[in-house]
């Protein structure tokens, strides 16, 4: 890990904009370097390059089966762009290969079942409740033959293994040594927080994997030489991260979104930048009770990548998977079975709200900085199979369904 990365001024925020012309320079150059390559016939010269340049070349597939043996979502990619060893949140106790690994390729996703038919901010962002959010414009972009790989379509439930304890509404995903009857007790308790009636901030969003990023188009195949990676605040979890906060602020329910990139230029070390920041807001705001991360998952087999998604209100949205860590007693994490009962209450309101919105909740030996408060959770909001379009809708339901559990919190509510 090098030193700590100079971060642009996240209030420069790039709005939504067609990516028509991205996309053309990104295949332009492609091409410009796939003739180089051939020219010099030196696979040495090659790696450097596309190392010099990992945004113009795609490790979808690859990424995403690293991933899943890694504690971070789409750990895989960091290795494959040579950013040197496992990332500085397994010194915290998180395993290096877990056997519910948080991104998950497809042979352990297979054991949840189709569904049945199927830089920083110092003060909360304003409230643009009034105002429509920007429209995602997206130019399906012509793909070569040798670079389409098969994009498969897919609404995940709960699996029959005793893994899955239900909740009222959804299930939770049990990967830890806890029985069943002391988490079945646990989840009977509220939320360990209350909300009160005031303008403060109670709501802290903000990604540690701020460029994680989605397809520009669906259908039958995607593009493998995308990187699922981008800057632009408008095509990465800023846009979910917005969403969400927009439905909270409409709400009455203060709300900060921090749109720092933790993962950008260097992605070791990602969890420990993000720390920080959400220490310091701590600091600045004793008022917030619930810190979201929000983040999107990497799916995939083989050479197929996965969408993860569910019909709602005849919209298609790409399926949400809240993670509450478990402490395995090397992690410093003493209160995890207080954000559990946050998990289940986030999981009850939102599969009651929107039914097959959710993947089950994944309660596993993981730390992600959810001991810093009770109510701290890592939201994975769709796969890299998902567009754009499909994850911020889901942003839209996630605020929804939390503004209704906060609000039935309040004190006196």
């Amino acid at each position: 890990m090098g030193g700590a990365p100079a971060y642009a001024d996240a209030s420069d925020r790039k709005g939504v904009v067609p990516m028509r012309t991205r996309l053309r320079r990104k295949y332009r150059l492609q091409r410009i370097l796939a003739a180089i390559f051939a020219a010099a016939g030196i696979g040495a010269a090659a790696a450097g390059l596309l190392t010099l340049a990992p945004d113009l070349t795609g490790y979808a597939v690859r990424a995403g089966l690293l991933s899943a043996g890694m504690t971070l979502p789409e750990g895989g990619l960091a290795i494959l762009e040579g950013q040197a060893a496992p990332p500085a949140e397994e010194s915290r106790g998180e395993p290096a290969a877990s056997p519910a690994g948080t991104a998950l390729s497809e042979p352990e996703a297979s054991e949840e079942l189709p569904a049945e038919g199927s830089e920083e901010s110092s003060a909360p962002t304003s409230s643009a409740a009034a105002e429509p959010p920007p429209e995602i414009r997206v130019e399906v972009p012509e793909v070569p033959e040798e670079n389409r790989a098969e994009l498969v379509h897919k609404t995940y439930a709960a699996g029959t293994s005793n893994l899955y304890i239900p909740l009222e509404n959804g299930y939770i995903k049990n990967c830890t040594s806890l029985s069943r009857a002391e988490i079945e007790a646990q989840i009977q308790n509220p939320p360990y927080f209350t909300i009160e009636d005031t303008a403060e901030p109670q709501v802290l969003i903000m990604h540690t994997h701020t460029t994680e990023s989605y397809i520009p188009f669906t259908g039958d195949y995607y593009d493998k030489t995308m990187s699922f990676r981008s800057t632009d605040n408008g095509e990465n979890m800023a846009v979910v991260g917005d969403r969400i906060a927009r439905e909270l602020e409409a709400a009455g329910i203060g709300v900060i979104h921090d749109t720092t990139q933790h993962d950008y230029p260097s992605y070791n070390g990602s969890y420990d930048r993000s720390r920080e920041t959400i220490a310091r807001y701590l600091a600045e705001y004793p008022s917030i009770r619930v810190v979201l991360d929000i983040h999107r998952d990497a799916i995939a087999s083989g050479e197929a990548v996965y969408s993860a998604e569910a019909e709602i209100d005849g919209r298609t949205a790409a399926q949400v998977m809240i993670i509450s860590g478990c402490d395995d007693g090397t992690m410093g994490y003493p209160d995890y079975m207080k954000n559990l009962s946050f998990a289940a209450a986030l999981q009850n309101q939102l599969e009651g709200d929107y039914p097959t919105l959710t993947r089950p909740v994944l309660f596993d030996y993981r730390h992600y900085n959810q001991d810093l408060t009770t109510g701290s959770l890592l939201l994975e909001v769709g796969s890299h199979g998902n567009t754009l379009e499909q994850a911020a809708y889901t942003g839209e339901l996630i605020g929804k369904s939390l503004s209704r559990l906060l609000n039935g919190m309040k004190t006196g509510g």
